[in-house]
């Protein structure tokens, strides 16, 4: 066999594995704009890639992973879950912090001022939309946010819970809540700019949400899960994430 031949052979052995595996990755749902794009960007750096992302409340996916949920990478709203499948023997690498998200208060007309946590509890606003404080980290940041603007119990009544926090600026988009906490990357998204006004929430009201990824056992054989999780140190997913409202953590691998 000549040499042009047998480095097309070995060419082709080294690219087969990366272009037939699938991963499926669970994400926060605040990555949902930011991840999308993530995504497309990757596929375009590795054709035929089988990446497929499905969107949701950080707790519910851990409980989902904790009862065997066959995910290759879980990127989470709240770091502290990862940390705890590593502790549980259930990842197959380390975390990885890769963001820090920010809550807003958001209201679906631009041309309104924006409104503050405080305005929250003024009558004319009948239904206030956060995640569901239960699973979803968005939503216990949001609650500790109403409890120190000290409007908590007057806005108690009011409250529409999504089930994670796309759903919850979902309600809010469509009119079904006059106002809600959601986060930044959220309000930053094409579907969501231009057509209302926000307030940064100051995060010295709220628990930091401190989000990280991590490779879990179903996906630490698998050679795509981890270029994808190391595609995260990409100076073009940096700019994705930071033009979603994202602080990003110093880069780096994933061991």
């Amino acid at each position: 066999m000549t040499f042009v031949r047998c480095l097309a052979l070995v060419l082709l052995l080294v690219a087969v594995p990366l272009r037939a595996e699938q991963i499926h990755v669970a994400a926060a749902a605040d990555l949902r704009f930011a991840m999308d794009e993530i995504v497309a960007l990757f596929r375009k750096a590795h054709p035929g890639a089988g990446v497929e992302v499905s969107y949701g409340s950080s707790g519910k996916f851990y409980a989902q992973i904790r009862n065997g949920a066959p995910f290759d990478l879980f990127f989470s709203a709240d770091i502290e879950l990862p940390e705890k499948l590593v502790a549980a023997g259930l990842a197959g690498s380390e975390v990885r912090p890769y963001a820090l998200g920010r809550i807003v208060v958001w209201r679906p007309d631009s041309d309104a001022p924006p409104l503050t946590l405080a305005d929250l509890a003024r009558p004319e606003i009948r239904r206030i939309a956060i995640a569901n404080p239960k699973h979803a980290p968005y939503g216990m940041r949001a609650v500790e946010a109403l409890t120190a603007a000290q409007v908590r119990d007057a806005v108690e009544s009011r409250l529409v819970l999504g089930e994670n926090i796309a759903q919850a600026a979902q309600f809010v988009q469509t009119g079904n809540a006059d106002a809600g906490i959601i986060a930044l990357s959220l309000a930053l998204a094409p579907a969501f700019a231009g057509k209302g006004s926000y307030t940064l929430i100051p995060d010295t009201m709220h628990q930091p949400l401190r989000q990280g990824f991590v490779i879990l056992r179903h996906g630490e054989d698998k050679a795509l899960a981890r270029t994808f999780a190391d595609f995260f140190a990409d100076a073009d997913v940096r700019r994705i994430m930071s033009r979603y409202g994202f602080s990003m953590p110093a880069p780096g691998r994933v061991r």
